[in-house]
């Protein structure tokens, strides 16, 4: 199934009866994994949907940057942040494909986001603002079940995943699979990252099961990178 992903897109799906179960997710286990030993500096949480991993990084100490591009995931982002975490974090809307952050930062990270832009160079887009030193961290959607995936090739665009946004495995996800044009490997990821440039510390490719809509299974695929710009 073919998805614009445009704002409005994503505003009918923040308006519509998935939203609560992606409003509920908690943050992404790669996420908790692969961060919590970082030292807590500036971060962007690029297509941040209802603000988990947002407010999971702010409340080990990040000052968070959450940008999105539907108004409806950032209210609900705002209305789930506790007072202690709300002062650490800015929520801003924006289309990550157009969009230009005013400083680079300590880390960068995005979860199944699908911009309005090749997979791939949205991924290149978003390392260029990892400040030196800082870390890049992505989770997307991994190229599996023999298909051929065309990232890089698609206008997909997105928030984030789910199941649903931001949290899993996102529209399209399940039964189906996420769009091809929004499925890659490790490999393609790495590929965009110059060695002289980034050192690698993660690229792997996982499956996990979660609760998907209904209270049904979904195994998600995934592709988790992990990698810190050299000074």
């Amino acid at each position: 199934m073919t998805h614009a992903f445009d704002k409005g897109y994503w505003e009918q799906i923040w308006q519509g009866d998935r939203a609560p179960a992606m409003a509920a997710a908690g943050a992404n286990p790669h996420l908790v994994r692969e961060v919590d030993g970082l030292t807590p500096g500036t971060a962007l949480e690029a297509g941040c949907g209802a603000g988990a991993e947002a407010i999971w990084l702010a409340a080990r100490g990040w000052r968070v940057t959450a940008a999105d591009v539907a108004a409806g995931a950032l209210a609900r982002a705002a209305g789930r942040a506790a007072a202690g975490v709300a002062g650490r974090v800015r929520w801003v809307e924006a289309d990550l494909s157009t969009w230009q952050p005013p400083v680079r930062y300590d880390l960068v990270t995005t979860h199944y986001a699908h911009p309005a832009m090749p997979q791939l160079d949205f991924y290149e887009r978003v390392a260029s603002w990892v400040a030196p030193g800082g870390t890049l961290f992505i989770v997307g959607h991994l190229q599996h079940h023999g298909r051929h995936a065309t990232a890089g090739h698609g206008h997909d665009h997105g928030p984030g995943g789910g199941p649903g946004h931001g949290h899993g495995g996102g529209p399209g996800a399940g039964e189906t699979g996420p769009p091809a044009a929004a499925s890659v490997t490790a490999a393609d990821i790495t590929a965009r990252l110059d060695p002289a440039g980034w050192e690698i510390v993660t690229a792997q490719e996982s499956r996990r099961t979660v609760t998907g809509p209904g209270g049904h299974p979904v195994t998600l695929h995934d592709v988790v990178v992990r990698a810190r710009r050299r000074r």
